[in-house]
């Protein structure tokens, strides 16, 4: 939370800016979820070989490289269908700090998932879908706000928990029969390292108040910092690097 140099109040939100987040992070999930839905078509269009020949198998050396394939195919549409709207709302809250970190994110809770899947599930069974990455998702933005010591985050984080709570059950063993429970879980540890991994490394204000922004002397300033200055500059750094540019 931003605060005022002179006072150490804190800013009002800034409706301008939250938009555009949210705008990123929606039109982000867009091309995610095109690209899985077309990716769906192709497989449907070619009998599903794409999930015979790209999803993970157990154990087997050979496939171990199919962890980067598995969690964008499906079997079928119903299996695409229960995945896209969790897919889509986990990875928007996800996705609203910045597309780069959540490219990295969805990267990582991809391979955690498919890793213990690839450990962990029965051999000769192939295994594909992308409910390891919602876990993922849904596990980052738990703790997010937490790691980032930002008051807004850690509260959708805590009203995510707890309306999903349920979720946790699909990555313990035997809950729900023919699931991966390991891709599950997985990529709910994949999540949570992720909400470390990607925190907010800025510096914070100390005791409540923001840091004074220097001045060209080297000098704490006492006000706004000219246009000109290193601290105005250093400012719009860490701006366009929040928006994920």
């Amino acid at each position: 939370m931003a605060s005022d140099d002179r006072t150490g109040s804190p800013l009002p939100l800034d409706p301008a800016r939250m938009i555009a987040d949210a705008r990123r992070a929606l039109f982000t999930m867009v091309g995610v979820m095109a690209v899985v839905w077309a990716l769906q078509l192709v497989n449907w269009l070619d009998d599903y070989g794409l999930s015979r020949d790209y999803g993970v198998m157990p154990q087997q050396i050979d496939r171990l490289p199919n962890v980067v394939t598995a969690p964008f195919l499906h079997w079928n549409w119903a299996h695409l269908e229960a995945n896209s709207g969790p897919l889509f709302v986990f990875g928007f809250l996800a996705a609203y700090r910045g597309v780069k970190k959540f490219l990295g994110l969805t990267l990582l809770v991809a391979l955690t998932s498919e890793l213990t899947a690839w450990i962990f599930d029965k051999p000769n069974s192939i295994g594909v879908g992308a409910s390891g990455v919602v876990f993922g998702y849904f596990g980052y933005v738990v703790l997010r706000g937490l790691f980032d010591r930002n008051l807004i985050d850690t509260l959708i984080g805590l009203v995510l928990g707890a309306s999903y709570a349920y979720m946790v059950t699909g990555a313990l063993p035997g809950v729900a029969p023919g699931i991966s429970w390991a891709a599950h879980l997985g990529g709910l540890v994949g999540g949570f390292a992720g909400a470390w991994i990607f925190r907010d490394r800025g510096p914070k204000p100390a005791d409540g108040k923001a840091a004074a922004l220097p001045t060209r002397s080297g000098a704490a300033s006492s006000g706004a910092p000219t246009s000109g200055a290193p601290g105005s500059n250093a400012a719009l750094l860490k701006e366009l690097d929040d928006l994920g540019l």
